[in-house]
């Protein structure tokens, strides 16, 4: 019988460093609306993949973690979400990551899934526009570009709230 008993699909998400993550959580608490924030800060990869695949999911990302070592990346300012506010992030390594696994879970994957991802952190969401500017242009001031590197991957089953954590794959190639 399968773990995810309740056939939720699968989250997966990429780790950031503690210090990177730290901040970016600090913010979400101070940013995001507080009856919706109920997750700590995250970089999603795939949102939604199909729970009858639970073991295969498990294999690709204990494999891609035994292959990389942590994943070089840049904090590379602010993102606009319209409605919201985010950490703009890049990586062509974990996009090549993210890539590999699509490649693995093709005909498997949601729309929303078969777009190369836009990394970020949101720290913001579901306000007024004109709110989302102002926070902007605040961060604008306070996040300094700086380089770190991915930690590993991270698995988790969505039920409609805050998320299930299943298990993490740190990077150790």
């Amino acid at each position: 019988m399968s773990e995810n008993s309740g056939a939720a699909p699968f989250i997966v998400t990429a780790e950031l460093p503690g210090d990177l993550a730290k901040y970016a959580t600090e913010l979400r608490t101070e940013h995001f609306p507080p009856e919706r924030n109920y997750l700590k800060a995250h970089v999603t990869l795939f949102h939604a993949l199909p729970p009858s695949c639970e073991r295969e999911i498990k294999t690709a990302l204990a494999q891609e973690a035994k292959e990389n070592a942590p994943v070089a990346a840049q904090l590379e300012g602010v993102m606009p979400l319209g409605r919201g506010t985010a950490l703009r992030l890049s990586s062509p390594d974990m996009i090549a990551i993210w890539r590999h696994l699509a490649d693995r879970f093709h005909g498997l994957l949601t729309p929303q899934d078969e777009h190369k991802p836009r990394l970020h952190v949101t720290v913001q969401n579901k306000v007024s526009p004109k709110e989302a500017k102002a926070l902007q242009a605040e961060l604008e001031w306070e996040v300094d570009p700086r380089p770190f590197r991915f930690t590993g991957l991270s698995l988790h089953i969505y039920r409609g709230g805050p998320w299930e954590f299943v298990r993490t794959y740190p990077f150790r190639g």
